[in-house]
């Protein structure tokens, strides 16, 4: 992964995630409820502890680790996400900015999560280092992406737009930049932490109809950018292709995948 200086993007994604943050919050945030909640359980998250969600979207895993007890504050790029996220936590602190920039004191959490945020940050490891600066000495960092793509059905939503957008610039951001764990422990000690455990969580992608499949897959920001590219109903119509496989008897859909976290810690 490129350690070059890069811009910052948070303006980008307030405009493509805000766009359609109620339909994140309700159809597609809880696809990866299973890692929030393993992720939560691994760190120890509980009473007292203050966590951190740094890309913290709508709130779901912030929500979760309130429920245990947490101290709980967000960093998002999308207001319209952060309001949603204030919402469901209203005694959470949630706070716009950049990735690169987090606005929180140094040393000021005891657990820090990115959920498959910071590979998509301007300056990735720039973002992990803000992420160990304002973890406590010995405070724990998780660092969440897609697992090896290999047989994943999810991959044929992640590229069903593919074929309809030009080809993403040489060195941008994936989905599975960090899949591999030696670059994902590399990452970690780039930005100058002790990768300490990488462990994999099942988390299918599951939807109780084709609408709320629909309306999940085309609230992420890269079906926005994409319908301001081209014909919004294309867009619709390429994931309804690509989703069909999936359906289940019941009319649900169900598509696997999982998940990769790595576990790191800022040294004492």
């Amino acid at each position: 992964m490129s350690h070059e200086l890069k811009p910052r993007t948070s303006e980008a994604h307030d405009r493509l995630w805000g766009a359609r943050a109620r339909d994140w919050a309700d159809f597609q945030e809880g696809t990866v409820r299973p890692v929030f909640e393993a992720v939560l359980e691994r760190t120890g998250v509980g009473r007292g502890t203050r966590y951190l969600d740094a890309g913290c979207g709508s709130g779901m895993a912030a929500a979760m680790a309130a429920a245990r007890g947490a101290e709980v504050s967000g960093v998002d790029a999308a207001e319209a996400m952060l309001s949603i996220a204030r919402s469901r936590v209203p005694t959470g602190d949630f706070r716009q900015g950049d990735l690169e920039e987090l606005p929180f004191a140094d040393e000021a959490f005891d657990v820090v999560t990115g959920f498959n945020s910071l590979q998509y940050a301007g300056n990735p490891v720039a973002a992990l280092r803000e992420v160990g600066r304002v973890a406590k000495r010995g405070g724990l960092v998780v660092v969440m992406t897609f697992g090896d793509p290999a047989g994943m059905e999810v991959v044929a939503l992640l590229t069903a737009l593919k074929s309809l957008l030009p080809p993403p610039l040489p060195g941008a951001p994936g989905p599975f930049a960090l899949s591999d764990e030696t670059v994902l422990r590399q990452f970690a000690t780039d930005a100058g932490l002790e990768p300490l455990e990488v462990f994999d969580v099942d988390s299918p992608w599951i939807y109780a109809d084709e609408a709320a499949a629909l309306r999940g897959l085309t609230s992420t920001g890269n079906a926005v950018r994409a319908m301001e590219q081209i014909d919004e109903q294309v867009v619709t119509e390429a994931y309804a292709k690509a989703i069909a496989p999936f359906r289940q008897p019941d009319g649900s859909y169900r598509a696997s995948a999982w998940f990769r976290c790595l576990l790191a810690r800022r040294s004492a």
